[in-house]
């Protein structure tokens, strides 16, 4: 039996390194949005009076209230009664209730928003795509005039081309809700992931329901990068365009080989799978959607907490190699069982092993990286997937620190220190 001890596991020496990013952002919020959707001549398409849903995600969206708020504005300047609907299809437990709460917790309140928000699992069918795929709506968002369809556009985590996540899959899954969501998932096992998306879009948009889209494009400093509005006969091509420039300025681990990632915090507020795979590095569907050139290779994960914003959603869990107590205690088994099987990733809510303590995980994870001692290690702790400005490097990355272009040492080595716990000071 081999027996590894604890106390006798020599860690790497780390250090503190600061990433930098292109940084475009938007400076006034509320102004830009107003012009943008001003630039569209919506008074020609939404008449005083008449009744506008506007699409709220569970994503962590850093200014998305603020952006909320501005559009609700803007649909009340043109004499017409705008509410919001959460779009996250079977996020928040797939309950009404539950995705009440999530917005909530993001700051989108009736009172904070200035107007209703109407949350219903209940979703109606609007059409079908060319697979025969089933095109659901929110219930609430058909019965309006108008929908205003608003969303962050960013390369997906599992599924890769020139369609991935924002206006076009708000409207799909996020308005499809549960029922969407779920059949959703089950075509892309079988046709294009991009094929699916951009038809259900095109539902969306023939129904002439859609009166206008706002993208939202952010940094790596989880600021707004751009605000775009655009019109129904727009949506698409725009859409690709952005999500181009998405990917530019997204963050990215600068490693290209990893020993060992440490990640302090998972969630559906950071990335749909809990931790972006296009930082770790794992396929959510091996063989079925690659994962694009230049994703990093990591040997060993290992996730620490559950972010609070996640309300217990724990899906994508299962792509750690190991954990701890803290976290598992906090996973919420129905609300991540209904996220992982809506969309058919069961294996996304495994759980690895679990450690009462960070000493212990890192300790057993680090002694099993072959010929490589642990305290010779290539080993980097980041905040989460969507933190990648600030780290820790161990010693064994140093050289390539010092010649990597985007990297800056903002520190001296140090030995990893836990708390009388047995585990890791904040980072």
């Amino acid at each position: 039996m081999i027996s590894i001890s604890v106390e006798k596991v020599r860690f790497p020496r780390m250090v503190r390194v600061h990433q930098e990013f292109p940084r475009p952002r938007v400076e006034d919020i509320p102004q830009t949005v107003a012009e943008q959707l001003g630039a569209l001549g919506l008074e020609s398409r939404i008449r005083p009076g008449q009744t506008v849903a506007l699409t709220a995600g569970s994503r962590g969206i850093a200014d998305i209230a603020t952006v909320l708020r501005a559009v609700v504005d803007f649909v009340k300047s043109l004499g017409a009664e705008p509410f919001i609907v959460p779009a996250m299809g079977s996020h928040g437990g797939a309950t009404a209730e539950g995705q009440l709460e999530v917005l909530h917790h993001y700051g989108i309140t009736e009172e904070a928003m200035g107007c209703k928000i109407r949350s219903s699992m209940e979703a109606v069918k609007i059409g079908e795509t060319v697979y025969g795929t089933p095109v659901y709506c929110d219930k609430h968002a058909f019965e309006a005039d108008h929908i205003g369809v608003i969303n962050r556009v960013k390369p997906h985590t599992d599924f890769h081309g020139e369609i991935e996540s924002g206006l076009c899959k708000m409207m799909a899954i996020g308005l499809g809700k549960q029922y969407g969501a779920n059949h959703y998932h089950r075509a892309f096992l079988h046709y294009p992931y991009q094929e699916i998306l951009e038809g259900a879009a095109r539902v969306y948009l023939e129904s002439g329901k859609v009166a206008f889209g706002l993208a939202i494009v952010e940094n790596a400093y989880e600021e707004t990068a751009r605000l775009v509005a655009v019109r129904p006969e727009e949506l698409i091509p725009t859409e690709k365009k952005l999500l181009s420039e998405a990917r530019t300025l997204m963050g990215r681990l600068p490693f290209d080989e990893l020993d060992c990632l440490i990640v302090d915090l998972m969630g559906k507020d950071i990335s749909g799978t809990g931790m972006d795979m296009n930082v770790i590095g794992r396929e959510m569907f091996p063989g079925l959607y690659p994962l694009p050139e230049g994703a990093p290779r990591i040997m060993r994960i290992f996730v620490r907490d559950l972010s609070p914003l996640s309300y217990g959603n724990a899906a994508g869990i299962g792509f750690a190699d190991v954990t701890t107590t803290r976290l598992v205690q906090k996973i919420d088994k129905h609300a991540t069982m209904m996220n992982t099987f809506t969309s058919l990733t069961p294996h996304g809510m495994r759980i690895p092993v679990w450690f009462d303590t960070d000493r212990e995980a890192l300790a057993m994870i680090l002694s099993t990286l072959g010929l490589t001692p642990p305290e010779r290690s290539r080993t980097v702790r980041i905040r989460s997937t969507l933190h990648l400005t600030e780290m820790l490097v161990s010693e064994a990355l140093l050289p390539e620190v010092q010649r990597h272009p985007r990297l800056k040492v903002a520190g001296q080595l140090e030995e990893i220190v836990f708390d009388e716990n047995g585990n890791l000071l904040p980072l």
